[in-house]
Formats: structure tokens, sequence, C-alpha cells
């Protein structure tokens, strides 16, 4: 009746979008809503993506 192998898929998808938007959300701006209007808002999302892409490009210091 149920096809878990798709059910399996759209869980992984829908976990994936949900993580990236809880990362997108670390940025105040984002998370409050701080940008009134939708093509504003747009734009920082995008460029909250951008700084987390800056993020994983960078090498790390850690040892």
């Amino acid at each position: 009746m149920f096809d878990t192998d798709a059910d399996a898929d759209a869980y992984r998808r829908r976990s994936i979008v949900e993580r990236f938007i809880l990362r997108l959300k670390e940025d105040r701006r984002l998370a409050t809503r701080f940008e009134r209007l939708a093509v504003n808002f747009l734009a920082m999302v995008k460029l909250a993506m951008i700084r987390r892409c800056f993020r994983l490009l960078e090498p790390s210091d850690r040892t």
C-alpha cells in the first residue's frame, strides 16, 4: 500500500531542507523577519547563503 522507498526519500529531502532553514535562522535578521518587503527578505536570504558558503570554504584553524 505504501512505498517505503519513496517515503524514505521524501523524508530525507525534507530533512535536508529543514536543516538548511535552521542554519539560515542562525542569522538574527532572518529569524526575526527584520525585512518587511519580500524582495529585501529574499536578498537577505541570498546573502546568508553566500556567507554560509564562504564559511564552508575558509580553511579551519582548528587543530
